[in-house]
């Protein structure tokens, strides 16, 4: 799997959103403008139903925030680093300053947790989560999470 078939450039951001809260409606915010039949309302809502089941922080500063929705017929997602990390409940209590958020369709549980289980390994790997925290920029920031 390449992450450039689910990440589209303009669905990466660098910003600092402050919140959990905050972070969940700029990822909604940022699908919606890209997936113009969706609307932000209903990615949010299905972000905030799966963090009520419990928090999608892997520890390490990462959080993997997922939801589904009948709606759509491929995955999509959004990587946003926070330029100050958020308190986002994660397993180590630590904050969390990047997210890479994936929304997919309700009937694909099977390639949904592939997709995660790629998406964690991708994140645990040391030399890409310092690359990511270096990039100053959502172009770059994109370069590498999509090498």
């Amino acid at each position: 799997m390449e992450i450039r078939t689910i990440l589209q450039p303009e669905c990466t951001a660098c910003a600092t959103p402050g919140s959990k809260k905050k972070v969940l409606q700029l990822i909604s915010e940022i699908a919606a403008e890209q997936y113009t039949d969706l609307s932000a309302q209903e990615i949010f809502e299905s972000l905030v139903a799966r963090e009520k089941k419990g928090s999608t922080g892997i520890g390490n500063g990462i959080a993997i925030p997922h939801g589904r929705l009948d709606n759509i017929e491929q995955p999509i997602a959004v990587f946003i680093k926070c330029d100050e990390s958020i308190d986002f409940d994660a397993i180590d209590n630590k904050p969390v300053d990047l997210l890479f958020a994936l929304i997919v369709p309700s009937d694909q549980c099977q390639q949904h947790l592939a997709t995660l289980a790629y998406i964690a390994e991708k994140l645990n790997d040391k030399q890409t989560l310092k690359q990511l925290r270096k990039s100053t920029d959502k172009t770059q920031l994109y370069q590498v999470i999509a090498q």
